[in-house]
């Protein structure tokens, strides 16, 4: 592995170059949680609750769409306010790619990142390399315990909710858990939590299985297997197919239900392989006119 990742990007065309996305994704993370902080600290109600479930200028419903499945499955039919605020988050991610959220909302993107950066700094090696379908058991076990108990039994462990809740309101113990979490993928799987542990990241999977906003690798012929994107993509067995030779048949096309959209391929890649594109049809042009 390189000392460090994107140098060449860094070298060639400057720091802000190889980090523009990172650096837009940590502003996008402190914007919206500096909305919701400005309420109970300024008493400026622009938005009003929590990443589960809030309002937008005391008019506009926003439910996250985990928190309506398990109230779905406990046997709760929630208001019809909170329904429409479901459709309107659904109707937005579906448009940005479903796990954009993971990248540019979800707080505990900063500590999963921060994790992974220090694995690399400290060369933390480990043999642990679960699948990352393991997410769909968790998915299934947590609206099996939610309907068996009748009860919103994750949201009493979701590292998501409790972190953005505590550094709302404070969380006292809930810091153990996020501590967890980030030693978690610090030292015994890497990029765990998200990649192969997270059910939010399952439900938001699903959203943007067919988002028109996508990742292509669209210049794939100019790739110079320097797997700078291997190492900085939170998802990166997503990447094989994409960069596979044209000849081999794979699509030039990122998977749209796992890419979180994070666009650090884009950063780090000196060759300029990565595109966004937008497009409702399940395949996409490259440079060279592949499909």
């Amino acid at each position: 592995m390189k000392a460090r990742v994107g140098q060449e990007v860094i070298d060639n065309f400057g720091w802000l170059r190889a980090h523009r996305f990172l650096l837009l994704r940590r502003f996008s993370q402190a914007s919206i949680l500096g909305l919701f902080l400005l309420g109970p600290w300024f008493d400026v109600w622009i938005i009003r609750g929590n990443l589960s479930s809030s309002e937008l200028l005391d008019t506009v419903p926003l439910t996250e769409p985990w928190m309506l499945l398990q109230s779905l499955v406990s046997g709760y039919w929630p208001e019809a306010t909170l329904l429409l605020g479901a459709a309107l988050v659904i109707a937005f991610y579906w448009v940005l790619g479903g796990r954009s959220y993971c990248a540019w909302v979800c707080p505990m993107n900063v500590v999963t990142d921060s994790a992974h950066w220090l694995r690399r700094q400290l060369k933390v090696r480990s043999q642990i390399n679960p699948p990352s379908s393991i997410r769909w058991g968790v998915f299934a076990g947590a609206l099996i315990a939610t309907a068996w108990v009748q009860g919103l039994v994750w949201e009493m462990i979701n590292p998501v909710s409790l972190l953005h809740r505590g550094l709302l309101f404070g969380m006292g113990a809930g810091w153990l858990l996020i501590a967890a979490v980030f030693l978690f993928d610090l030292f015994v799987v890497e990029k765990g939590w998200c990649a192969h542990l997270c059910p939010m990241g399952v439900c938001y999977g699903l959203v943007g299985k067919t988002s028109p906003l996508k990742v292509i690798a669209s210049n794939r012929e100019a790739c110079n297997q320097c797997m700078d994107c291997y190492v900085v993509c939170p998802e990166p067995h997503i990447l094989k197919g994409p960069l596979r030779e044209a000849k081999q048949g794979s699509s030039p096309l990122v998977s749209p239900q796992d890419c979180t959209r994070c666009l650090r391929c884009m950063d780090v890649c000196s060759q300029n392989v990565f595109d966004i594109t937008a497009s409702l049809s399940g395949s996409a042009r490259t440079k060279s006119g592949e499909q």
